[in-house]
């Protein structure tokens, strides 16, 4: 009971300061960026806080199982620098046994883990998204910059100037390349020129923002032909429309709630998304099985001789992870190809633990047996 309650504190305490360490480099490195969106006046400095709380669950889903893992190579490794482990081992205690102490914390980051991973992630993702489309609509009146192209859907916006008292936009160009979901051009392209132009008010939850143009020219440009045609007007309404967040694509898969996931599994990009969700709790599971080996050091070695290398090969699986990811969207790979990385890591670390004890056991039986056959030799 003392040495569970002492290996769960002094892990748990570990992880929260590895957690703490990663967690300030990653939004530190996410901040610089941020601020420099926000000084070319593309991003709303109020928003900025907001962001960086919503792609948290972003940023634990990887650091959480890698802080763990860390976390156990440090405690273990300095019980055996120090001689614990030597004291534990001759007292019976293996390394299963070591690892099934620290299960009720095991347990709390599993659950921590899925939570994140199937729910906390998708959910700050897709609030993250709600705010960068906000901005993208309003970017051309609040945030816009004069003389600097802007674009929102299938427009891009050229404005000349901007009053921001009067809410008009003066000499606006306007570029219209109708796209399908791949990118493709449609139809044909619209090149409007206008005077002015000022927003139609609307309900700020709308799913468009609507521009009225005045005192302008529309052409329509083929791109095989060298005709077009031109019209001219006094006024002309255009709408800015939000992404299409509710028909599940490849771009917006990550945004999806867990539960409409598994209603949509006949496309390849919805797998790869689900199973990767599923599959990242299992890293807690892999780095307590193998920590405990890899954290053995011979003495005067130090502990720290084996921490880059270790690290190095638990990042490997969280790397595999998401390049099946990537295979699995684009179809070259079933979905089971997790579950079979899973197991090989597993696997691979059952071999680690047991490798030792093996070793020692044969070594054991051939001296028992040799022994036995010099004393059999010696008595005949």
């Amino acid at each position: 009971m003392i040495l569970r309650r002492y290996m769960t504190q002094q892990v748990a305490s570990n992880t929260a300061i590895v957690l703490f360490f990663l967690m300030v480099l990653m939004l530190g490195g996410r901040l610089i960026r941020y601020f420099g969106i926000a000084a070319e006046g593309r991003l709303d400095v109020g928003l900025l806080f907001a962001i960086i709380g919503y792609n948290l669950p972003t940023f634990l889903e990887l650091i959480l199982p890698l802080s763990f893992f860390v976390a156990l190579m440090l405690v273990l490794g300095r019980m055996y620098v120090d001689h614990e482990m030597s004291v534990l081992f001759s007292s019976g205690i293996s390394r299963g046994q070591l690892t099934r102490l620290m299960l009720p914390l095991i347990l709390v980051l599993l659950v921590l883990e899925a939570g994140i991973s199937l729910w906390a992630k998708p959910w700050g993702v897709r609030h993250s998204e709600q705010i960068w489309q906000q901005q993208a609509l309003t970017s051309a009146l609040d945030l816009i910059r004069p003389k600097t192209f802007i674009s929102s859907g299938d427009y891009h916006l050229y404005v000349g100037a901007f009053d921001k008292e009067k809410r008009e936009l003066n000499d606006l160009y306007v570029v219209q390349r109708p796209t399908n979901a791949k990118g493709q051009a449609l139809g044909k392209e619209v090149i409007i020129t206008a005077q002015r132009a000022v927003q139609v008010p609307t309900n700020p939850n709308a799913s468009m923002t609507q521009l009225d143009l005045f005192n302008g020219r529309r052409y329509e440009i083929g791109a095989n032909s060298q005709a077009y045609s031109q019209v001219s007007f006094d006024s002309y309404r255009i709408s800015l429309e939000k992404p299409e967040v509710e028909t599940i694509n490849e771009n917006n898969v990550e945004i999806q709630h867990t539960k409409k996931l598994i209603n949509n599994l006949e496309k390849p990009e919805v797998k790869a998304e689900l199973g990767y969700r599923l599959s990242l709790p299992w890293l807690i599971v892999i780095a307590a099985m193998l920590a405990t080996p890899l954290a053995q050091v011979r003495p005067r070695q130090g502990r720290w001789l084996r921490l880059l290398p270790s690290i190095l090969i638990f990042v490997s699986c969280a790397i595999g992870i998401m390049s099946l990811k990537t295979a699995i969207s684009k179809d070259k790979l079933g979905v089971m190809a997790y579950a079979w990385l899973i197991i090989g890591f597993m696997l691979f670390a059952l071999y680690l633990n047991w490798q030792t004890r093996a070793v020692h056991r044969i070594r054991y039986y051939r001296r028992s047996n040799n022994s036995s056959r010099a004393t059999s030799g010696g008595q005949s």
